[in-house]
């Protein structure tokens, strides 16, 4: 039984440094200063935008051991029988946009929230597409019956 802990501990690699580092940069997006903007002042204003922030990221490994299938050519070259394998990869993303802007000047604090017509827009194609899509399911089915 220690054998095979050793064995398998042996097959086990530590983390890439470089893949850590990697995913706290992209990570590192959520902190304060990327949330909101240094203070502008003009006068008796300042001015702060607020954003909305998001990173995403995964990775994955694979690994094979032992003997590699049955070849008609394994015996001429016996490195195509040897046991191995191995591959990674990952990728990571991050994504801010302002959501807001907060005002600070002698009438207090005002809040006011930037309208994203992009956004409003793609929402507006989404949701007529599914409606679209339904009835048009609908009408299939009333037909088949």
């Amino acid at each position: 039984m220690p054998e095979q802990i050793n064995t398998t501990s042996a097959a086990i690699e530590p983390v890439d440094p470089q893949a850590v580092q990697f995913f706290d940069q992209i990570f590192g997006t959520a902190r304060a200063s990327a949330v909101y903007s240094e203070p502008v002042t003009s006068g008796a204003y300042t001015i702060i935008t607020a954003s909305e922030v998001g990173g995403a990221g995964g990775f994955g490994s694979g690994r094979g051991f032992g003997p590699a299938p049955a070849r008609t050519s394994a015996a001429a070259d016996p490195t195509l029988s040897a046991p191995g394998g191995g591959g990674s990869g990952g990728g990571a993303g991050a994504i801010a946009r302002p959501v807001a802007v907060i005002v600070v000047g002698p009438d207090g604090v005002q809040v006011k929230p930037i309208f994203d017509v992009t956004k409003f827009g793609l929402a507006v194609l989404t949701t007529w597409a599914a409606i679209l899509m339904t009835v048009v399911q609908l009408r299939r089915q009333k037909k088949s019956r």
